[in-house]
């Protein structure tokens, strides 16, 4: 267990890194890289490449590398194993000899979780553009009801009445949060706010678009976290390591596809997938070109800090972490004028958000069903617990078959199943069997 000044530092740079990462892909968005000199803000050309801001995400996932380079090197420098500070203080699972190392060919599997992220991303970048930043975040902590509903249909998880009932509230807290934000009309225009212009209310229909799409790209993330869970149920990986490879092919899948969309008749269907546009705007704009580098290494930071979290502070921790870190993206675009407080259709904001939060907690297990439920009792023993939770960063030989992901690849979100009682799920399926 790392010293009770390290934890803090741990649980700050998530925080700190996972909202930056919101808050600098908005900010990107408001960039005027065209017609900047015309008086009428109406001609001015936003940044609107949400593949080329995908592109950085991955990018900053194959950063992952470099501590694992690093490791490598070290070790071949020395006669004995060269671990990170903390794992000199731990590491006495046990290693499954059942649990094949992922090597070779089969480091392509990884390409299908890289797939799901590629889409899922591009989705959500898309959504960004028309919602408030604040929105866009609590939005995406419906992932939990698809990786919940997914997890029952593919990986054969037994959820309790509580969590079905913890599901349809977070289905709740969704729908506020995104009727809240189809109400608010004064939304401030942050692009036009920039420039002292008169502001111009936005689009109703915008929002909801965009929290459609926001909403459709969770399927597929919420598709990423089963197939890898699939995978490390098998296969075993750091994963540090895993988010490096998913970044290497979620990159080479860009690359791939650029002479495609390249193409004159795609690209001027939709500004979106104009990627000769979209890197001239990039490498002519000093602004978007230091702020992607920016997401690029804080995406990498919020990975390595979350990989930390997971293993060293309890799912409890996380969960809150994670909360922590929506309110801060509120709090600050609130600050920055981006978006204001408009009572009373906030206040519906902020009980979606509460419906979402109370939800969430409650589908892991983190405060107590209500008595009428009837929960299982192995939840009595986990419910308030603060048991450790963790898994090595740079672990070569093993991770545990039971990992709790999307949290253990360090890319936010929440777990999909309590550990414990998905073990106690599982062993009354096999009974029944």
């Amino acid at each position: 267990m790392p010293s009770s000044f390290y934890v803090p530092i741990l649980l700050a740079g998530m925080i700190i890194t996972g909202s930056s990462n919101s808050l600098w892909s908005k900010w990107q968005d408001m960039q005027c890289v065209e017609n900047c000199s015309d008086s009428n803000p109406a001609n001015h050309v936003l940044y609107e490449q949400p593949v080329w801001q995908t592109l950085q995400m991955f990018l900053g996932e194959m950063l992952c590398f470099l501590p694992v380079i690093y490791t490598w090197l070290r070790a071949h420098q020395r006669t004995v194993p060269v671990f990170l500070p903390d794992d000199l203080e731990e590491d006495t699972r046990k290693i499954d000899d059942t649990c094949e190392e992922l090597r070779g060919w089969k480091i392509l599997l990884l390409w299908l979780p890289a797939a799901c992220d590629l889409t899922g991303t591009t989705l959500m970048n898309v959504g960004l553009l028309y919602t408030p930043v604040s929105i866009y975040q609590m939005t995406r902590g419906a992932l939990v009801l698809f990786v919940g509903t997914l997890s029952v249909i593919f990986l054969h998880r037994r959820l309790w009445l509580y969590q079905w009932v913890s599901l349809l509230t977070v289905m709740a807290g969704i729908s506020l949060v995104g009727y809240s934000g189809s109400l608010i009309k004064e939304v401030v225009n942050p692009t036009l706010r920039l420039l002292g212009t008169d502001q111009s209310d936005p689009e109703v229909s915008n929002v909801l678009v965009g929290v459609f799409f926001i909403l459709f790209a969770q399927v597929f993330t919420a598709t990423q976290f089963v197939v890898e869970e699939k995978i490390m149920a098998r296969y075993s990986v750091a994963p540090l390591v895993a988010v490096g490879y998913e970044g290497l092919f979620g990159t080479l899948s860009i690359i791939m596809c650029m002479p495609i969309l390249a193409t004159p008749s795609i690209a001027s269907s939709s500004p979106f997938f104009d990627l000769p546009r979209g890197w001239y705007q990039l490498v002519n704009t000093p602004t978007v070109l230091w702020s992607g580098i920016a997401i690029a290494i804080s995406i990498s930071m919020f990975n390595y800090f979350g990989l930390s979290v997971t293993r060293h502070v309890s799912a409890t921790a996380r969960s809150l972490t994670d909360t922590c870190r929506t309110l801060l993206i509120w709090l600050v675009s609130l600050g920055l004028g981006w978006e204001k407080l408009l009572f009373p259709i906030s206040l519906l904001q902020v009980l979606g958000f509460s419906f979402l939060v109370y939800g969430t907690f409650l589908f892991n297990g983190l405060v107590r069903p209500p008595s009428f439920l009837h929960p299982p009792l192995v939840l009595e023993e986990t419910v308030g617990g603060e048991a450790e939770e963790g898994e090595a960063l740079l672990a070569s030989q093993h991770m545990d078959d039971t990992a709790a992901l999307p949290v253990d690849l360090g890319q936010g979100g929440y777990d999909v199943l309590p550990k414990d009682v998905r073990l106690h799920a599982q062993g009354i399926s096999s009974a029944e069997d």
